[in-house]
Parts: C-alpha cells; sequence; structure tokens
C-alpha cells in the first residue's frame, strides 16, 4: 500500500472527475491521500472531500501564497476549525504552511514579513494542539528551520523538498520527512535525485501534489498529475536506490504513519 502524503484533490482541475481520480489511486495501491487546506475557503472542502473517498485524510492551514488574501481573524477561524476537528480522525496535521520566497519580489518586504508572521502564528497553533505541520519549502529552508528552532512542533514533512543535504539533516534531526514526488523522476533535478538516492530511507516520504509537479512521463497534451501516478513514482524512487518497488512502498507508508500518527485512525477505517 502506498499513501500520497500531498495531494490537492479538491483543486478545480479536479472538477470533471474527482471522485474517479480517488477511485483510481486507490485501485492502484494508494491506500490513503492527504489533503492539505491552502485558505479558510477550502477549510470544510478538505474536510468534506476527506470524508468522501476510501482512505481521504485532510490537513487544516493558510499557504504562504495565501497569505496576501487573509488576515489575522483568518488565524482565528483556523484555530477554531482545528479545535473542532481534533475529534476527527481523518484530521491528521496543520498545513499547508510554511514560507515562499521563489518570487523576488517576495524574499523581501512586506509579503514576505506577512508569510513569516502567518508562518510562525501556524507553528504556535502546531505546537499548541501537538499536530504535526505539511510544510511549503520553497526557497526558504533556512528561515523554516529559524522558527522551528524557536517553536517546537511534532515534525512533519517538508513538502516538495529540494534544499541541500545539510539543510535536509536539519529537518529530519526534527522529526520531518522529506517529500519525494514528480520532481524527482526528471534527469535535470539532479538535486532531488541525490537527496532521493542518499538519504535515509527511513527519512522520505511519496506525495504527489497533484495535480502540479506532474512526473516526466505525463504526455504534453496533458499534464495534469493524479494521485494515481504514485506507484510509478514509487518505481522511480525504487530504480534511483536499487530496491524493489515493494519495499520503497512498506518504508515510506511506515514513515508516513511515524510523522503524521492520526493517519493509522484513516488506514485503519480505509481496510
Amino acid at each position: 500500500m502506498l499513501i500520497d502524503t500531498h495531494c490537492h484533490l479538491d483543486a478545480a482541475e479536479f472538477d470533471r472527475d474527482r471522485l474517479h481520480a480517488a477511485e483510481r489511486a486507490r485501485e492502484s495501491g494508494v491506500g490513503a491521500i492527504v489533503i492539505p487546506a491552502i485558505a479558510r475557503d477550502n477549510f470544510q472542502a478538505v474536510r468534506d472531500l476527506a470524508h468522501g473517498v476510501p482512505g481521504g485524510a485532510y490537513a487544516l492551514g493558510i499557504h504562504p501564497l495565501y497569505v496576501r488574501h487573509a488576515d489575522d481573524a483568518d488565524l482565528q477561524r483556523l484555530r477554531d476549525a482545528v479545535a473542532g476537528a481534533m475529534d476527527d480522525p481523518r484530521f491528521v496535521a496543520i498545513g499547508e504552511i510554511g514560507l515562499d520566497f521563489f518570487v523576488a519580489e517576495i524574499a523581501s518586504g512586506p509579503e514576505r514579513e506577512r508569510q513569516e508572521h502567518f508562518y510562525q502564528a501556524q507553528l504556535k497553533l502546531a505546537a499548541e494542539f501537538g499536530l504535526p505541520v505539511l510544510l511549503h519549502v520553497r526557497r526558504s529552508q533556512d528561515v523554516l528551520l529559524k522558527y522551528l528552532r524557536r517553536i517546537e512542533v511534532p515534525g512533519g514533512i517538508a513538502h516538495a523538498f529540494n534544499g541541500s543535504r545539510q539543510q535536509a539533516d536539519l529537518f529530519v534531526q526534527r522529526g520531518f520527512a522529506l517529500g519525494m514526488g514528480g520532481e524527482m523522476t526528471y534527469e535535470r533535478s539532479r538535486n532531488i535525485r541525490r537527496l532521493a538516492t542518499d538519504i535515509d530511507l527511513s527519512a522520505l516520504v511519496l506525495e504527489t501534489d497533484a495535480p502540479d509537479i506532474p512526473p516526466a512521463w505525463l504526455p504534453r497534451d496533458d499534464r495534469r498529475n493524479t494521485p494515481a501516478e504514485l506507484p510509478r513514482i514509487a518505481r522511480a524512487l525504487g530504480e534511483l536506490r536499487g530496491l524493489p518497488a515493494d519495499e520503497i512502498a512498506a518504508a515510506t507508508t511506515a514513515n508516513a504513519r511515524r510523522v503524521l500518527p492520526r493517519l493509522a485512525a484513516v488506514l485503519e477505517a480505509a481496510g
């Protein structure tokens, strides 16, 4: 069994076939799909969707690229939603949260300050409720780590990780696994492929980030990624490491269950 630890199944790209996409993934061997929120407007949507598909799970948070549309009242709404979800076995983490400094205009100035404000507040929320976090990591590894040293959370997943080996080790030391997905399947992605090969397998989980980050084999006329691509992504990781796909599946599933402990109830319910 495989676990897609990061999939935006609620995205508009799935409006025409959302349940079919989830069923195709399940038929291909994906036993659970974690659906992270990105803003207040989809807190309820990801919850409902997680309850509507076998093996569905969800996280609640405000994505760094959406904080420009948020205010501090949304942080209170998030806290209320988290408090109300603690008895829900399909609720597994705070996320998607983090920092995105890819665009130069954001890497400094008011928007960066706003991202850091929301990131810090959501880390405090995770610490308060004892929840792991799903981290958006884009040219922001060192700043993310700075706040993790100040605010202790019970680990989680560094989604779509593409930092240095030293940075990777620091995240792992703080209880995080690194998310490996479609970007790993491109030969040009040398840094990610090196991490996928060299870092201890116990530090890796699988993800699609569907509908985004399509793997290399998807045709140019249909680049929509789906959770059904996860088994082939697992095989790609196995090829890089010289391991059979079933060993990759067993290890990454165990890792996901370790860093997202509440997934155990989801997997039990899914059978």
